[in-house]
């Protein structure tokens, strides 16, 4: 299978998704005293166990739907422009259709990160009744191993079931560095986004703290590769902060997590981010226009050697302006561990 049919109906979702996004960028261009994206988290628990991942665990009960929509709700109030529900596995909620209907609701623009595994054809329609507007899968490998599950070989046939279903956009991350045996697979897993007609992004995973860890010069190659490969077609373009990162050099920006990005854990507190748990850990609830102009306000200690994208993404709105004058810790604080229990 090659790349899926442009329909009239998807032509129309996509350039309604590009309006919606770039107006949203305007917007935080001309206000910087809200949210730009939220990483909201409904279930601790997944169905895989990656080597490399300390977002998950196996046990977690669902948030329950009512303590979610109340967060969306209050994410509304903050003026929050994305919601993206993330994990460990999304899909594991039962009510996880609701969840994205409050978001659009609200006029956010709904996204999604996935392993895949539990994507067939029914449950992707539900996605888009439901209103999914982005979906995000990284493959890690082309054979499942003991670092990752997430091979091409078992989601192949999910990135079909997308390509002839989904009416959303949908974005295949594949990474390099972190203990991955093969990186070449990296530039293959790209290679086939594309064919099927989706959009590819490449990461450097990061250590336990979300910081930097340099990668051999094979694994650089790849990440040349797989980022000019998808650089035209996706956010690929906006990644320039990653080859600093993969020259092992650090890179200099100002962090505005606290402000423009809020990760809500499923304690519903509000953290930098996935790899920086614990601040500044106030429920959401109780945010405040206060506290978003204080930690846009705060430099972060562990922003120049940070691999996590989508806080440096975000970032690039405010990064010519507005320097950070308030002082948040040296160094990076040590990350919240989740106790994981190991499968049999």
């Amino acid at each position: 299978m090659t790349l899926r049919p442009e329909s009239a109906r998807r032509k129309m979702a996509a350039a309604h998704r590009w309006f919606r996004m770039w107006s949203r960028v305007a917007k935080g261009l001309v206000n910087t005293h809200h949210p730009l994206l939220v990483h909201i988290i409904p279930t601790r628990r997944c169905n895989l166990s990656c080597s490399y991942c300390n977002e998950y665990d196996e046990v977690s009960a669902p948030v329950p739907t009512e303590e979610m929509l109340r967060r969306i709700d209050r994410l509304a109030a903050l003026d929050s422009s994305v919601v993206t529900i993330s994990g460990g596995e999304p899909l594991l909620h039962p009510e996880l259709d609701e969840i994205i209907r409050r978001i659009r609701h609200h006029g956010m623009i709904a996204g999604m990160i996935t392993n895949g595994y539990l994507l067939v054809a029914e449950r992707i329609e539900r996605l888009n009744r439901a209103g999914l507007e982005y979906l995000q899968i990284s493959i890690d490998n082309l054979q499942p191993d003991d670092v990752s599950m997430k091979s091409l070989k078992v989601l192949d046939k999910k990135l079909e079931l997308l390509a002839r279903h989904a009416e959303f956009h949908v974005n295949i991350n594949s990474v390099v560095g972190g203990g991955i045996h093969n990186p070449h697979d990296a530039a293959t897993i790209a290679r086939r986004a594309v064919q099927l007609g989706f959009t590819s992004t490449v990461g450097i995973i990061h250590d336990g703290s979300g910081q930097l860890r340099p990668i051999a010069e094979e694994e650089l190659k790849v990440y040349r590769e797989v980022r000019n490969l998808g650089r035209r077609r996706s956010f690929a373009r906006f990644i320039d902060f990653q080859d600093d990162l993969a020259h092992g050099r650090p890179h200099e920006w100002r962090c505005r997590a606290g402000a423009r990005y809020l990760y809500i854990c499923e304690d519903g507190l509000v953290h930098y981010c996935s790899q920086q748990r614990g601040y500044p850990g106030i429920p959401l609830e109780k945010y405040t226009l206060e506290d978003i102009r204080r930690e846009y306000s705060t430099r972060k200690g562990c922003a120049p050697n940070c691999t996590v994208s989508c806080v440096q993404q975000v970032a690039m709105v405010d990064n010519w302006r507005d320097p950070q004058t308030l002082e948040a810790f040296s160094r990076p604080q040590p990350l919240t561990q989740l106790q994981t229990t190991s499968r049999q």
